[in-house]
């Protein structure tokens, strides 16, 4: 095993959205950073694909060429299917769907742009602190005197004490679907919801292609066409469909209350909390909070505070900005997984008043 490495000014585990935009943010400040993926690029994952308008100019700034965002398909709408009826709320301005395989790469070589220095195949196994810190991987010991984990929620490097008595799991695939419709789509069902927007991938606006990406209890649906079948608008919109890729998937989906710091290393993206897919923000959150924990990072790298004060900064900074789409989501997801009957007087209030659902959607972002 190769020997203990220099000091590094920042180690950032996890190369997602919240890992890269961490990287870039950090290294673009000045800092020496050492960017760890234990997987390798390209690969799908589980994901809505869905960039919501608050982060696409942060994902533009991030991104070291415009290609992406201009060759995405522009979603200007958001349909929720609830026991029969339909929600209807513009998406004002458009979001953007990208392929994840797309924005991940994208993404990774910005922070390779940005001279960080980003290794794949590189798992963490243990770090010890709190700062300096030892990173022990499968490549060797580094040392930084900042972490940043972005290793998504569930990792050997957080506490998984969160473990649900129901096993949710995600599930994601591409499909053909002939012009399919400008909108992003939630179809609910008891024990979960599916969401379908259009996508791109490799900046082929021309590929009829979908994005379908479900949430569901495990023993109410374990497959996409078990998926299919929970909702009779989808399961007839899906007849119509060809797989396109193979389909992903994850579990178990953890939601718990989001923890922004832990033992002087921060947490960002699904490492420091979980939110409902079904708002289509993940990605946004990942972005947001990786760029957030390296700018309140930076004044401790140079100098100016100490790393406590770092931390404490970042704190009040996540929940202040942060928390509350989290409270938000989780109350909607709430009332809408709720038994049909008691979710039935509610969803009427919805329609019936289209400016709620509005409203509704905005506290998710």
């Amino acid at each position: 095993m190769p020997g203990l490495q220099r000091m590094h000014d920042l180690i950032v585990i996890g190369g997602g959205p919240a890992g890269t935009a961490a990287a870039i943010t950090a290294a673009r400040g000045g800092a020496r950073v050492l960017l760890l993926e234990r997987g390798i690029y390209p690969r799908h994952k589980v994901c809505g694909e869905f960039v919501s308008p608050e982060s696409l100019d942060l994902l533009t700034g991030l991104l070291d060429s415009s290609r992406l965002i201009e060759g995405s398909v522009r979603v200007p709408d958001a349909r929720m299917f609830v026991d029969g009826r339909v929600l209807e709320t513009a998406i004002e301005p458009a979001a953007a769907s990208i392929a994840r395989i797309d924005l991940d790469a994208a993404l990774w070589h910005s922070a390779v742009t940005a001279g960080v220095d980003a290794r794949q195949r590189t798992a963490v196994k243990s770090m010890q602190g709190p700062g300096p810190f030892s990173v022990s991987t499968t490549e060797g010991e580094f040392e930084s005197r900042s972490v940043i984990n972005c290793s998504g929620r569930w990792s050997n490097l957080r506490a998984n004490d969160h473990v649900p008595e129901q096993k949710w799991i995600g599930l994601k695939g591409h499909f053909g679907e002939p012009s399919p419709p400008a909108s992003v789509d939630v179809y609910f069902f008891e024990g979960g919801y599916c969401g379908v927007s259009p996508v791109t991938l490799n900046g082929n606006r021309q590929g009829d292609r979908v994005n379908v990406c479900a949430m569901a209890r495990s023993d109410v649906a374990s497959t996409l066409p078990q998926v299919f079948a929970r909702n009779r608008e989808l399961a007839q919109r899906a007849s119509n469909w060809r797989p396109l890729t193979d389909p992903v998937s994850t579990a178990p989906l953890i939601f718990f209350d989001p923890q922004p710091e832990r033992d002087r290393v921060l947490m960002a993206g699904d490492a420091a909390g979980f939110v409902d897919p079904f708002v289509g923000d993940g990605i946004s959150l990942a972005l947001r909070s990786g760029t957030m924990a390296a700018e309140s990072l930076l004044p401790f790298l140079r100098g100016e505070v100490t790393l406590a004060d770092a931390v404490q900064n970042y704190r009040k900074s996540y929940r202040s900005s942060l928390l509350k789409v989290f409270e938000s989501s989780s109350r909607i997801r709430r009332l809408l997984l709720l038994p049909s009957v008691l979710r039935k007087p509610i969803v009427t209030v919805l329609e019936k008043t289209p400016a709620v659902t509005n409203y509704l959607v905005r506290k998710t972002r």
